[in-house]
């Protein structure tokens, strides 16, 4: 069965197909394509599971495919990297119309819409997501981007897909720390937005850990559709679409104080999150149960719960690149409740410095 979101953006809207076996359906690619033609972006982990298996579903449809490999992980999303891409476009003589596919998890989805959005300032390009946390959050919305060692994802740009093809099939092969590291975005939704699905986590965090398809199938399609909504509403992040970052702002700090790719990226975000719990317990907003709750869950989901012991001052230095900064001043992310999340700029930095303490030590 497949369950079918719009990303509602007017002209530039486009579906969100999710299923089993989707890979194998030109009758849902083809119809994005401009031309006859695409180079699909994929890396050294995904493209010997299922580069074959899309350029044999594509190539039955009279679809001329080329391909980049590149090498995988996060310590890879840089200019260097990207512009193997670059390489591969030119080379292939790759049109404006020609589309870009992007196989695989969140690092192949940003580099891959970035170069898309750069390349003859902008050519159609389809994510397809190989990963629990791409699936559920990278894939959907726009955001592309590469890193710079001073932060991450600085250098970007807000492009979006043609379309995003979630075959969940793919988690069947995806490795228990990077499903157990997409959790993170999916909790994320509860607590933001969405109090009757955290409640439905609490319930089913096992089934998902133990790879149930109609668990995994119910998780993807809710989280989409909570991204879904936020995006429609907010696509260039102006408003209530900063509320995705919840945990973020900590999260990245920690991915670039200790190294790309040493922490996955949500393994990161679960470790912020619990910081800005802890945060807006002291800011007197929620009490100590409910930042207790909410770390049960980030541990029955085998996440960390602690931060990097980089020192106060060191996340405060890295923070102040974040996104979110506005005329200097930080904001952060904040819960009001489970399920009801605030952009904030009340807490003062001795304040942000002893939440990061009690939870990074």
């Amino acid at each position: 069965m497949i369950q079918t979101l719009s990303v509602a953006l007017g002209d530039r809207s486009y579906p969100i197909h999710i299923g089993k076996g989707l890979l194998e359906r030109d009758d849902l690619l083809a119809p994005h394509l401009g031309q006859k033609k695409v180079l699909v972006v994929s890396n050294t982990t995904v493209a010997p599971l299922y580069f074959e298996r899309l350029r044999s579903t594509l190539e039955k449809a009279g679809i001329s495919v080329m391909s980049v490999i590149l090498p995988d992980g996060e310590k890879y999303k840089d200019w260097n990297t990207l512009n193997l891409i670059f390489d591969a476009l030119l080379g292939a003589h790759c049109e404006r119309s020609t589309t870009l596919i992007a196989l695989g998890g969140g690092v192949i989805g940003d580099m891959g819409g970035f170069a898309a959005a750069c390349y003859q300032r902008g050519m159609p390009f389809i994510q397809i997501p190989t990963t629990l946390l791409s699936l559920v959050d990278s894939s959907v919305g726009g955001k592309t981007a590469i890193n710079h060692p001073l932060g991450k994802n600085m250098i970007g740009a807000f492009y979006q897909p043609k379309l995003v093809l979630a075959d969940i099939s793919t988690l069947d092969t995806l490795p228990d720390r990077e499903l157990k590291a997409g959790l993170a975005e999916v909790i994320k939704y509860g607590l933001i937005r969405d109090p009757e699905f955290f409640v439905w986590l609490e319930e089913n965090i096992e089934r998902l850990l133990a790879r149930d398809g109609d668990a995994l199938a119910f998780a993807v399609h809710r989280s989409c559709a909570n991204k879904a909504e936020v995006v429609a509403a907010d696509e260039r992040e102006t408003g209530e679409r900063a509320l995705l970052n919840l945990g973020h702002t900590f999260g990245h700090a920690i991915e670039t104080g200790i190294g790309y790719g040493e922490w996955l990226h949500g393994e990161a975000i679960a470790a912020g999150t619990l910081i800005a719990a802890e945060l807006s317990r002291r800011l007197g907003w929620i009490d100590v149960d409910v930042v207790l709750r909410i770390e049960r869950l980030f541990v029955r989901a085998g996440l960390p719960v602690h931060g990097a012991p980089l020192g106060a001052a060191r996340y405060l230095e890295l923070m102040r690149h974040d996104k979110k900064v506005q005329n200097g001043k930080l904001r952060l992310v904040l819960l009001k409740q489970i399920g009801g999340a605030v952009v904030s700029d009340e807490a003062d930095e001795a304040t942000i410095a002893a939440a990061i303490e009690a939870r990074c030590t």
